[in-house]
């Protein structure tokens, strides 16, 4: 039986800004221009990128935004919720996992602009994949804080004040 520990070693994991921890598991070897996207680089960026990510019983990855596109795959362990806030304020929150039959999926896609965050509401962990179009770049992350969000958002605030700091 796998545990939270053994992949956090064997992947060579490293805790992440967001919460949780994660690795760089693969990157393009293609470059793209900005032209067409919607994000901003001085010079090409990596078509994409990807990493492991995981999160522990009672973890959270707080709310941050991305410029980009996020695709969710589920890997090992528990079922992982991924809330979202759209661009007009809606909160939509999916289940990451494979128990189809009880609305978990296997798969998630976060779009660009939406404010996000994860939370392991299950005992274990539960470890994921995400792929990013274009690649991942710090400067394209915003992470939340919470004053901000409670004010924007004040009919979301219990999750916004599980998801921040």
């Amino acid at each position: 039986m796998y545990t939270a520990d053994y992949f956090v070693k064997n992947l060579n994991m490293i805790p992440h800004p967001e919460g949780g921890f994660y690795k760089e598991s693969f990157v393009s070897r293609e470059n793209i221009s900005d032209r067409g996207l919607n994000v901003e680089s001085e010079e090409s960026r990596k078509l994409w990128s990807s990493i492991y990510f995981l999160l522990r019983d009672g973890e959270v990855s707080n709310f941050h935004r991305l410029k980009s596109d996020e695709m969710w795959y589920y890997h090992s362990g528990s079922s992982l919720t991924i809330y979202m806030i759209n661009p007009e304020g809606e909160l939509i929150t999916e289940e990451l996992g494979l128990n189809i039959e009880k609305g978990e999926k296997a798969q998630i896609l976060v779009p660009k602009d939406y404010i996000f965050g994860s939370a392991m509401n299950n005992e274990g962990y539960a470890l994921v994949g995400c792929m990013v179009f274009p690649g991942f770049e710090f400067k394209d992350f915003e992470l939340f804080e919470r004053d901000y969000l409670v004010e924007k958002y004040p009919n979301h605030k219990k999750v916004i004040l599980k998801l921040t700091r």
